[in-house]
């Protein structure tokens, strides 16, 4: 029976927190999980969820992650805690260590969560920072590998924003050698140095581009991939943001002019006729809620190799 393995590094910020075998053995367990092939028992272990920000796929799947594995949850909800009082992250996350045995945090600024992981003394997991979403595309390379039965040959195309799940798609990509295309308005580029570290990862620097051209990005693609216009705390941008990304719809335009074999992901929450059309979500070629579902099943293959 396929087991869990210690993972070399402690905590899981980014996604270049694993290397490309410990990705694979990550997927490989969440694969087990979903078919119920393996069953872990954590005894017990406390996961403490600190969200700064709304969440849904986010929270229930750890729950029910950590609950699958006999493990239990703590809700750490800022505002009814002293952690929405100023108390210092250092401060917290010493005390946290203490109580739990894994802490999984879904903020705003990259450096908070770097802050917890420098004082506490359990694995931290990022469930969603500005920069990253590491946890998400765990969740999506397993949907691909579900379809395409490995990653040979697979090109992934983002369409939209180059936010933190573009960063994460770029980094886990480049670990695995997929070719990713990123496709946003000028101006909307993922992070120059997610980029860069990709391009140190990947043996074959053609498999990244980045184009402000969503037809040339499509063509040829297995992966149609996209995120909401404005992410969590960008209210204020909503509209200009809006015109800016006319022309970057999944629809059905652009779905003639991807591979036959090609699917439709989205992380969700989706904004119907806006970054993708009903009748693409809906379609036969969609795989988003199938996505959602390895949410839980990848973060208990993640929880199992952080506590095991």
């Amino acid at each position: 029976m396929l087991k869990p393995n210690k993972l070399a590094n402690n905590n899981f910020l980014s996604s270049v927190d694993l290397s490309t075998d410990e990705v694979l053995h990550v997927l490989d367990l969440a694969n087990n999980f979903k078919n119920k092939k393996i069953n872990i028992n954590l005894n017990n272990k406390v996961l403490g969820l600190i969200f700064d920000k709304s969440s849904t796929r986010t929270r229930v799947s750890f729950q029910v992650a950590m609950t699958r594995l006999g493990g239990t949850t703590i809700d750490l909800n800022p505002t009814t805690s002293q952690i929405g009082r100023g108390e210092p992250i250092k401060d917290t996350a010493r005390v946290l260590s203490r109580y739990c045995d894994v802490i999984a945090i879904r903020t705003f600024d990259h450096s908070d969560l770097e802050e917890y992981a420098k004082w506490s003394t359990k694995p931290v997991i990022n469930a969603l920072t500005d920069l990253e979403h590491p946890c998400q595309v765990l969740a999506d390379f397993l949907t691909i590998r579900e379809e395409f039965l490995d990653f040979k040959d697979v090109t992934l195309t983002f369409i939209g924003d180059g936010n933190n799940v573009a960063n994460s798609l770029i980094l886990c990509g480049a670990l695995l050698g997929v070719k990713v295309r990123i496709a946003c308005p000028k101006g909307y580029e993922p992070n120059p140095l997610v980029i860069k570290k990709a391009y140190e990862i990947y043996k074959n620097k053609d498999l990244l581009k980045i184009t402000n051209n969503p037809i040339a990005a499509v063509h040829g693609a297995n992966v149609l991939y996209t995120d909401v216009w404005s992410s969590m705390g960008e209210e204020n941008q909503k509209e200009e943001k809006d015109k800016d990304f006319l022309g970057f719809t999944i629809d059905s335009d652009l779905l003639e002019k991807a591979n036959k074999d090609a699917i439709i992901l989205h992380c969700l929450p989706a904004y119907r006729n806006k970054e993708i059309t009903e009748a693409a979500m809906e379609s036969q070629k969609s795989r988003i809620f199938q996505q959602a579902e390895n949410r839980m099943h990848a973060q208990q293959a993640l929880l199992s190799c952080l506590l095991a």
